[in-house]
């Protein structure tokens, strides 16, 4: 299967490079996978469009502030995304420019904090600070990483926006987009109709950003991620599952987590924290998820090859056309598609 079958091209002015003005106000395109049928709507009513006894699972990782600027001896500014804390002063890292970065380099960041970059090479940068940097310093002084398609720098509004209403535990440097449309109205309204609405956690990588750039979709390695499923989660997944009732991811990161925690010999999923690198291109058989709310997706993506393995390449394809064609809004910050 080749990866240039899953481009397609799309106008730039269709990148969102900001929030709607409102949440929850952002448009839905609705697709029936067995049918290929296309519905247009707005999430403001998708509480109303899901079948009664569905269960909801939605990611609640809260994206951490991990962009952060340090500037060089020679006073150049160099951006750095903090991936995964490793000790209490040093952070497996991102750096711009990392063929410039040579180890011993060494950089000041605010509060008078300085930095050094103890390890740099093609599978890892390391940097270690002379201080302790957490999640309190990095909310005085980290920025929102925002993904690369957005060509602005991050504002007070993103501080809000780039988070899920219902977002918890902190760790993603990307945000589980899908779950940005949800309203405190929303989630009022599915309690409502007395829909369960239950919460994994993935934290979200930059991976998710990465093209595929193998030729063929087989010959890609997934980036990993970590999760956790906590014991009332999984048992309220397992129950729904064997009284028939369907199961709604709200994100590409809900179905990675409940697909890779589903345990063959048991059927069922098994709660506790793992990593996957899960990967999921036509051709797989999907064990948990009927239902998948999710956003537009980049060409050549594995984030696009999950929806198309989910709906069909053919659909997806049609379904990407329809929103291009009607002016739909892209990518993290764009509108929604609801697969049924």
């Amino acid at each position: 299967m080749k990866t240039s079958e899953f481009y397609f091209n799309l106008p730039s002015e269709l990148i969102a490079q900001k929030p709607s003005d409102k949440r929850g106000e952002s448009r839905l395109l609705i697709l029936d996978k067995d049918t290929g049928k296309l519905h247009h709507n707005n999430i403001t009513d998708f509480p109303m469009l899901i079948e009664d006894d569905t269960l909801i699972v939605v990611n609640n990782s809260r994206v951490r502030k991990a962009r952060i600027y340090g500037k060089s001896i020679n006073g150049g500014k160099v951006e750095f995304l903090l991936l995964k804390k490793i000790s209490s002063n040093s952070w497996e890292t991102m750096v711009s420019k990392r063929k410039k970065q040579s180890e011993g380099k060494e950089f000041l960041f605010p509060a008078g904090v300085r930095g050094t970059i103890t390890a740099n090479s093609e599978e890892k940068t390391i940097i270690s600070f002379s201080s302790e940097i957490n999640d309190e310093w990095l909310d005085s002084y980290g920025h929102m990483p925002l993904p690369p398609y957005i060509k602005r720098e991050d504002t007070q509004e993103d501080i809000d926006r780039y988070q899920t209403v219902y977002a918890k535990n902190t760790g993603s440097v990307a945000a589980p987009t899908a779950g940005l449309h949800f309203t405190e109205d929303i989630l009022s309204q599915l309690e409502h109709r007395n829909i369960e609405v239950v919460s994994v956690t993935l934290h979200v990588g930059p991976g998710t950003f990465i093209p595929v750039r193998t030729d063929n979709v087989e010959d890609h390695i997934m980036h990993r991620e970590e999760y956790e499923i906590s014991k009332d989660t999984a048992k309220r997944i397992n129950r729904a599952r064997r009284a028939g009732r369907k199961i709604l991811a709200v994100g590409t990161t809900s179905v990675r987590t409940i697909e890779s925690a589903w345990d063959m010999v048991s059927e069922s999923i098994l709660p506790g924290k793992g990593s996957t690198d899960i990967y999921i291109y036509p051709g797989y058989n999907f064990r948990v998820t009927d239902h998948l709310l999710t956003n537009f997706h980049t060409p050549d993506s594995s984030l696009i090859l999950l929806v198309s393995a989910f709906a069909g390449k053919d659909n997806i394809s049609r379904a990407y056309t329809e929103a291009i064609s009607h002016k739909y809004r892209f990518f993290s910050y764009g509108d929604a598609m609801l697969i049924k």
